[in-house]
């Protein structure tokens, strides 16, 4: 491995000890870390956004999931990175966000709002399995009693089940799983670095068992490569089984910079689609009201077939007690 410099742009974003480097090994070949120490670690959602959360944590930027579709991926033109294989590849990594957190939370101006963490990138994807920030993150919020919610793609979210539990014993904690589809194939070619759509539902069976509600956020939905009447009802039908509490569906967005790269896989993988795609999203990032009201009435009477419902917007799901009995098998997962 060697050490480089990130350069004197992103020294000027996230402060001084700025540097980047490369890991050379099997699990994470090809992927360079920039390990920072940021200036700030809890950040304000502007107040045009579309969520339903005012504050975030984000420990790093970049993601391997590389999921084509990831509307963060502008975030990195910011630093003068790629945003196609460079969002994927290019992880910068808030190395001081548990001290930080819990300097910031312990503030006098601070007053205990909401945090919610996962919403940019991933903050279980593979880096922290390497940079383990997640353990010190949520021991700072359950010190001081703060709500938070997390939503991931990852099986990782398993090795912090006690954290989790000891922070609802003193806050509202929400977890959210996103699974947009199970066809294989379809994950294989959209979310290649993501865990298998049937080992996140195994995440959501794993912490109903040890007693943390957890909701599917059904996103994305693809038009015409994952939104079939059959491709909804197998979702909705797996997610159910796995015990999830809610699933509520959210239809691709195509922001600046994730527009391009998902047009050019389109291109690739699936060019009869290209002039569709176009058109349906020729005024903007967004699909047409019909369209998204079409999906979500689906699978809300799918989710009422199935016995569960759409969470509330915004909505932290309390953490009971865990279930009596041993636990099963799919704690593994949060090793591999």
């Amino acid at each position: 491995m060697h050490w480089e410099n990130l350069g004197e742009q992103s020294a000027a974003l996230f402060g001084t000890d700025v540097v980047s480097r490369t890991v050379d090994t099997p699990e994470f070949r090809g992927i360079t870390f920039h390990e920072v120490r940021a200036r700030s670690i809890i950040n304000q959602v502007p107040g045009a956004s579309r969520m339903p959360f005012e504050r975030t944590v984000n420990p790093y930027r970049g993601c391997s999931h590389a999921c084509v579709y990831c509307f963060a991926r502008k975030t990195h033109s910011y630093l003068d990175l790629d945003t196609g294989l460079g969002f994927d590849s290019q992880i910068v990594v808030k190395v001081n966000a548990p001290e930080l957190l819990r300097r910031e939370l312990a503030a006098p101006r601070w007053r205990g709002e909401h945090i919610a963490m996962g919403t940019n990138v991933d903050c279980y994807q593979r880096a922290e399995g390497r940079y383990q920030l997640m353990p010190g993150i949520l021991t700072a919020l359950r010190d001081r009693a703060n709500p938070f919610s997390i939503l991931t793609k990852g099986t990782l979210i398993l090795r912090d089940l006690d954290l989790l539990r000891q922070a609802a014993a003193v806050t509202d904690v929400g977890v959210s799983v996103s699974v947009g589809f199970v066809d294989r194939e379809l994950w294989r070619t959209v979310e290649p670095g993501t865990p298998a759509p049937e080992r996140r539902l195994d995440v959501v069976r794993t912490l109903a068992h040890h007693g943390i509600p957890a909701g599917v956020l059904m996103a994305p939905v693809i038009p015409f490569l994952g939104d079939s009447p059959g491709q909804l009802r197998a979702t909705v039908r797996a997610v159910a089984a796995a015990g999830a509490t809610s699933v509520t569906p959210l239809v691709l967005h195509l922001r600046p910079g994730a527009r391009e790269w998902f047009m050019a896989w389109l291109a690739r993988h699936h060019p009869h689609l290209v002039r569709r795609y176009e058109r349906m999203y020729a005024d903007g990032a967004y699909a047409p009201k019909w369209y998204q009201r079409r999906i979500t009435r689906q699978v809300h009477e799918l989710a009422d077939e199935y016995g569960i419902g759409p969470a509330r917007a915004g909505e932290a799901r309390r953490i009971d007690r865990p279930a009596p009995g041993p636990a099963p098998e799919h704690t593994q997962l949060a090793l591999l």
